[in-house]
């Protein structure tokens, strides 16, 4: 009994991380890069997404270039977006450059919007 309240538990929780990761996709989808008319999410700048039990986010992001103008404040612009997420307790954003970031990431929306299909 006491292990089917466990797996209940742990479904639970992996349901709610589950609600949260995709409330934060959706937040996500609101953030632009400011010279490409496309949010970041089908840019193909979000790399990973981790909900952990505290519903603290971590998010792995790039930037199209290491040049990228406003490398130095899109990655807090999304931090605090994400942490208004509702379900969301914390968040913190990290800015990777490897794999970097090339057109093959970009979605079939994003290939749409930017007529590149």
């Amino acid at each position: 009994m006491a292990d089917e309240q466990s797996k209940k538990s742990n479904d639970d929780q992996l349901a709610g991380a589950d609600a949260i990761r995709e409330r934060v996709v959706e937040t996500l989808k609101t953030v632009f890069d400011p010279e490409i008319p496309v949010n970041i999410y089908d840019l193909g700048l979000i790399y990973e997404i981790n909900v952990n039990d505290d519903n603290h986010v971590h998010v792995k992001m790039t930037l199209t270039s290491p040049a990228c103008p406003v490398a130095g404040t899109l990655p807090p612009e999304v931090e605090r977006k994400i942490s208004t997420a509702e379900g969301v307790e914390s968040a913190g954003v990290e800015l990777v450059w490897d794999p970097p970031w090339d057109q093959s990431k970009l979605s079939e929306a994003a290939k749409l919007q930017l007529g590149l299909t």
